[in-house]
């Protein structure tokens, strides 16, 4: 298994100071961003939402390795790797107020969060052939959980990459559970990355925990992916959450799970003492990284709750690029409905 902070210096790991202070930096907003996202949750500000607290050193170490071109086909966890990347939180705080996916003017190559179990890796297979085709250099990077290598869309996915030669990395947070089933109860392999030989496709193991090795581990994948090598990358990292807000945790697992300490132990704790350790941070410094972090959410809220709340009739919006006859006709006779009974009041 790949890793870097817990044995080497970061002189002994390729990265730069500036490299690893911003690596903290956007642990931080992603961390400020999980807590005040659960607490608008639970005042009803927004509908259910997926912590990934305990996930933030995969997710950004990931987007640190990623190229601005390359392109991000997201699962509904990945919010942290979305902020990275470049997507307004205020996106994120509305897409879960039922507006659409992306309200701001934002340029990042980045797909619509997927919620759906493992549909986005036959997408990404889609997006790295078609760079081929098009003789384009960049790469596609999806994200899926555990639970996401049972479905069949794992296997049509990474069968197509291998097959195709598509420029693609699957990367799998391995975060113990699939809601509440347990990895060994759902698959018989030793581990995901395994599951890379019977696609003929290299599968790598990381500390998802140590973001400097998942960003190490993401640039070499892309490296290969744009050389025509797709790769499977499983990042063990552990949910300390809930799965959503609709779940309890504590009815199937127990406080002290059966993994090993550096996997259940906090990304974010760990990375800073790591920071610390070598000299490249100190109080004053991260406290200002928390105070940038509060701001950026304060007015990420603000843009959220000044835009104005969408159209029941958007609905019809993004699904086509012409619309076909019968959504046509639901669209009209929807707009009659309002014209003669008024719109639809949406309640908070």
């Amino acid at each position: 298994m790949h890793r870097l902070i817990a044995e080497r210096g970061l002189d002994d790991t390729g990265f730069t100071a500036d490299d690893a202070r911003a690596v903290l930096r956007d642990m931080i907003r992603a961390r400020r961003f999980d807590e005040r996202a659960l607490a608008l949750q639970r005042r009803g500000w927004m509908s259910g939402y997926p912590p990934f607290r305990g996930q933030e050193a995969a997710q950004i170490g990931a987007a640190h390795a990623m190229r601005e071109d390359d392109v991000l086909l997201p699962t509904y966890r990945s919010n942290a790797l979305q902020i990275a990347r470049g997507v307004p939180p205020s996106d994120i705080f509305l897409f879960r107020r039922g507006y659409a996916e992306y309200e701001s003017d934002h340029d990042v190559p980045v797909f619509p969060q997927a919620v759906p179990i493992a549909s986005q890796l036959p997408h990404a297979a889609g997006v790295g052939m078609a760079a081929t085709y098009r003789d384009d250099d960049y790469a596609a990077l999806v994200c899926f959980g555990d639970g996401a290598t049972s479905e069949g869309d794992f296997h049509e996915g990474l069968n197509f990459a291998g097959v195709f030669d598509a420029p693609v990395v699957f990367f799998c947070e391995n975060n113990g559970y699939a809601i509440s089933l347990p990895r060994e109860r759902q698959t018989a392999s030793d581990s995901i990355a395994a599951k890379a030989d019977a696609y003929g496709i290299e599968g790598m193991q990381v500390d998802g925990n140590d973001p400097l090795a998942v960003r190490e581990a993401v640039e070499e994948g892309l490296k290969k992916a744009r050389d025509g090598e797709p790769v499977l990358i499983e990042a063990l990292t552990y949910r300390q959450g809930p799965h959503t807000t609709a779940d309890d945790p504590s009815r199937y697992r127990d406080d002290d799970p059966d993994l090993p300490e550096w996997r259940v132990r906090d990304p974010l704790e760990r990375f800073e003492e790591f920071c610390r350790e070598q000299g490249i941070v100190d109080d004053e410094l991260v406290e200002s990284m928390y105070e940038d972090a509060d701001e950026e959410l304060r007015e990420a809220v603000e843009t959220a709750e000044a835009t104005p709340e969408p159209g029941p009739d958007e609905l019809f919006d993004y699904i086509y690029e012409e619309l076909p006859t019968e959504l046509e006709q639901q669209r009209s006779e929807y707009t009659a409905f309002v014209d003669e009974h008024g719109p639809f009041e949406l309640e908070r």
